[in-house]
């Protein structure tokens, strides 16, 4: 399951984020999206959990949870045209 976490501060690491998620089970990847012009965080991200039931325990768990002084936002993420909604990427 493709999941999106909002709300992230700009200090925040994709390595943070990995740990904040592991604990809830295997992780695929964990992509922080960046400015180009700048290459500051953007302030959120993607991760791919293989497992919907330990990715739905970490949206629970995790959503509204403070993280380096800001409240993040997770949730399952939209699935665009054309993508597969369990894919490995």
């Amino acid at each position: 399951m493709k999941i999106m976490i909002r709300g992230l501060s700009r200090l925040t690491t994709e390595e943070k984020v990995l740990a904040l998620l592991a604990p809830y089970g295997l992780v695929h990847y964990f992509h922080l999206v960046m400015d180009p012009s700048t290459n500051n965080s953007k302030g959120f991200g993607f991760a791919f959990m293989p497992n919907p039931a330990q990715a739905k325990a970490a949206i629970k768990s995790l959503n509204g949870m403070e993280v380096d002084g800001q409240k993040i936002r997770v949730k399952k993420a939209e699935v665009k045209p054309g993508e597969k909604n369990d894919r490995d990427q």
